[in-house]
């Protein structure tokens, strides 16, 4: 509910064309979207900026497309995560206007509303091929969300001179978002480098010593250089979210005017 959206209903109860009770009912409504098997949160994007999120692991192909529909019905963009093969079939049916990524497994419906903001500049960068999954999963999110985003694509460290080549379009971002499995080092590289936050994203890639991605992220979380921070083991969603925001702020405090 949008501040004028509660605003309406307290001038109306204050007029007496409401009730109280009939006031709260309303409120409720317009803050939650209540279904069998979940309870949808339509309120999030006057908090935070953008909608509930569906992650649709672990969802039937039916309660995903019921929790995308009931954020669409509140004129909300509508995005899920983790879309399995099957859901994505059923929600490309369900809604034939949605966007399906196969490689980020999203998929998005925008509302009517949506146009492309291309804040900032946020730059995703892999230490390899493997890692494009959850790198594609970060760009669409932070997308999605009004950032300007690129992506460059298997430089890491074994080859460094293949990341140096970059060195102008990544010191010219605002966030880079540094996606790696096998040892992780790629974040601290890019760290020591520009003067951005950088996110850094730990994958699963790797052989056995790897331990699905813990090495990874132990690399990342003790990295020595000190605008690194991290998120989970291919939380590419979260990535990309993050730095949405922080393109956003930086454009919100870029159009503050002097003084």
């Amino acid at each position: 509910m949008t501040a004028d959206d509660l605003r309406l209903l307290l001038e109306t109860l204050h007029a007496g064309g409401a009730t109280v009770d009939a006031t709260l009912d309303a409120i409720r409504a317009r803050s939650t979207g209540e279904l069998p098997y979940a309870t949808i949160d339509l309120d999030r994007a006057a908090r935070c900026g953008f909608p509930e999120v569906v992650l649709a692991e672990g969802k039937t192909p039916e309660w995903a497309a019921g929790a995308l529909h009931r954020l669409a019905d509140a004129g909300q963009d509508a995005f899920a995560t983790r879309v399995s093969p099957v859901q994505a079939e059923h929600l490309k049916r369900a809604m034939p206007a949605g966007e399906h990524d196969p490689l980020a497994r999203t998929f998005w419906l925008p509302s009517a509303t949506w146009t492309a903001k291309n804040l900032g500049r946020v730059v995703i960068v892999t230490a390899g091929t493997g890692d494009l999954p959850v790198a594609q999963e970060a760009l669409v999110t932070a997308r999605v969300m009004g950032a300007k985003v690129e992506m460059i694509v298997d430089v890491g460290v074994a080859g460094i001179h293949r990341l140096l080549a970059h060195r102008d379009r990544l010191t010219a971002a605002d966030v880079v978002v540094a996606v790696a499995g096998m040892d992780g080092a790629l974040p601290s590289v890019v760290g020591g480098l520009i003067d951005a936050p950088v996110i850094a994203v730990p994958t699963s890639v790797g052989y056995g010593a790897a331990f699905g991605g813990v090495a990874a992220l132990l690399t990342m979380l003790n990295s020595c250089s000190a605008g690194v921070c991290v998120v989970n083991i291919d939380a590419g969603f979260k990535a990309g979210y993050v730095a949405a925001r922080i393109v956003r702020r930086l454009h919100d405090a870029r159009s503050i005017p002097a003084g």
